[in-house]
């Protein structure tokens, strides 16, 4: 693994790593473009500066300004690393919210939408003479857009109720790759445990060659489980690999991976060519888990498995979304942990990859949720469903995520039980969610009105204890309760299901601890 950055941020991408990288975390130039006047980076005056990845209303970022503005615009100069004959230079941002316009040596090199996942882009072709090279990054963000997944971000202009302050711009780590010509574009790790296998999926960018071939090396705490070697075909190697039975006493059961045990097999994937000369090396790591459910019962690697989870929004007093560095994210999940917690519902966002490393490799279970759309248009639809599927491809591999939430509490489909068109939309991104993943459960809209789901998730704030433990007690009729109970007024299910589900109860109660002693 490559060394933490000099912010104390860590590698940005855990399960694809190389050595050759450089973070841009720091202090950038800066400017606010309050109505988004400004045509383009030739009218930008740099009066201001920035510490990167801290968004500018947060008081970490230098700027805390917490008010309207649609625009703001980052620089940035940077020497690049020695790049080998027919290397490429990738410029990463981890996540820029809303959209971001990216320019190298006042070249526009690239756009993205989607303010929870991440942009890169190859900027070889951009890079001049000399060691001093230059990046600017337009970030739009329209606060009043309730069209757009933002989550807990607040539309006006003081944060009011459950919301938090809006997040603009760049939030996640910008990082520079070296890259060879030809190079490991992405990995996938699906895991079998009725054939003990790890499925893998690499995909293969830049000059396609006939001669490549993917070595493959799977270990745990040194134990070497595989060598092989694969054909790369079309670009692509879809292979499964099987962990051989040891026999009667079948010590394969020590690699699964359980909050309790939260076993990672290693993996080295090198890119060959001709003569086994190799052409691309990186770094990555999958585990053995299955989670299912099967009547009322959620089961990890086949066992019945009790869910106590925390809802965890991911906010932070000085940095809003953007955690301090490496180690807060880090002693988030340990304090989850030993608070008697074995899961997070991530609620409302969708977090930085460090977190999901930290918690693969100590051992949390992630609900992973989409930020919410406050509308229901055309519009949202598709900025929703591309994001998500961008969200899904980025993280589908972390073992620590057992389930995808796509809504919550009808958010962005505020007619559920009304509208047939909502109705629709929901459907299709549960079934949309299991198509790409059958792997994972799917909660179609967590907190009430569900109509496709894998768990009914339930939230119910009822204020009266006595009253609550009545309508959840040992001898709860599911079937009942559900049809009779309204939390909020709302319906908990819409319509027959089809089968028994795992009813869970994901929000209650209201609680808090207040350093208040005094009352």
């Amino acid at each position: 693994m490559p060394p933490a950055d000099s912010c104390g941020r860590g590698y940005p991408r855990p399960q694809l790593a190389r050595q050759s990288w450089l973070s841009l975390n720091g202090r950038w130039d800066f400017a606010i473009d309050r109505d988004a006047q400004l045509r383009g980076p030739a009218e930008v005056a740099w009066e201001r500066s920035i510490v990167v990845p801290f968004s500018p209303e947060t008081p970490r970022s230098g700027i805390g300004d917490p008010g309207f503005y649609r625009v703001v615009w980052y620089r940035a100069f940077f020497t690049p690393p020695t790049l080998p004959p027919g290397s490429r230079l990738l410029l990463h941002l981890g996540a820029v919210d809303h959209s971001a316009t990216v320019w190298v040596n006042h070249a526009l090199c690239g756009t993205h939408e989607g303010g929870y996942t991440p942009l890169s882009i190859d900027i070889t072709p951009f890079l001049r003479e000399g060691n001093v090279q230059s990046v600017i990054v337009r970030a739009e963000d329209d606060p009043a857009d309730l069209q757009k997944p933002r989550g807990k971000q607040d539309w006006q202009l003081e944060p009011h109720s459950i919301w938090y302050p809006r997040t603009t711009g760049i939030w996640q780590t910008v990082w520079l790759e070296v890259v060879p010509a030809t190079a490991i574009a992405s990995l996938r790790w699906t895991p079998n445990l009725e054939r003990w296998e790890l499925g893998l999926e690499a995909t293969i960018s830049g000059l396609l060659r006939d001669d490549l071939r993917l070595k493959v090396r799977l270990r745990c705490d040194g134990v070497l489980l595989a060598d092989d070697d694969y054909a790369i075909i079309a670009g692509e190697a879809h292979r499964r690999i099987a962990l051989s039975d040891p026999g009667i006493d079948d010590s394969r059961n020590e690699l699964l991976w359980s909050p309790g045990s939260p076993r990672l097999i290693q993996a080295d994937l090198q890119l060959c060519g001709a003569f086994g000369q190799v052409i691309d090396d990186v770094h990555s790591y999958a585990a053995l888990r299955t989670i299912t459910a099967e009547g009322d019962r959620v089961l990890l690697n086949g066992r019945p498995q009790k869910l106590r989870l925390v809802l965890d929004q991911g906010y932070w007093p000085e940095c809003g979304l953007s955690a301090p560095d490496d180690h807060a994210l880090r002693r988030d999940v340990e304090l989850a942990r030993a608070m008697g917690f074995n899961g997070v519902r991530k609620h409302q966002k969708i977090e930085d990859p460090r977190y999901l490393y930290w918690a693969d490799r100590l051992g949390l279970l992630v609900w992973e949720e989409m930020p919410s759309a406050y509308r229901f248009t055309p519009r949202s639809v598709d900025r929703v469903t591309r994001e998500w599927l961008e969200v899904l491809q980025r993280d589908v591999s972390h073992p620590c995520i057992v389930a995808w939430v796509p809504f919550n509490e009808s958010w962005g489909v505020p007619n559920l039980p009304a509208s047939t068109t909502e109705r629709h939309y929901v459907r299709a991104l549960y079934h949309l969610t299991r198509t790409l993943d059958p792997t994972r459960l799917v909660i179609g809209n967590d907190g009430w009105e569900s109509i496709a789901t894998d768990i009914i998730g339930v939230h119910d704030y009822d204020s009266d204890a006595e009253r609550i433990a009545r309508r959840y007690h040992t001898e709860f009729t599911p079937l009942k309760s559900l049809q009779r109970e309204r939390p909020a007024g709302r319906r908990l299910v819409l319509e027959d299901t089809g089968t028994e589900h795992p009813i869970i109860l994901s929000e209650f109660g209201g609680i808090a601890l207040s350093a208040d002693l005094g009352g």
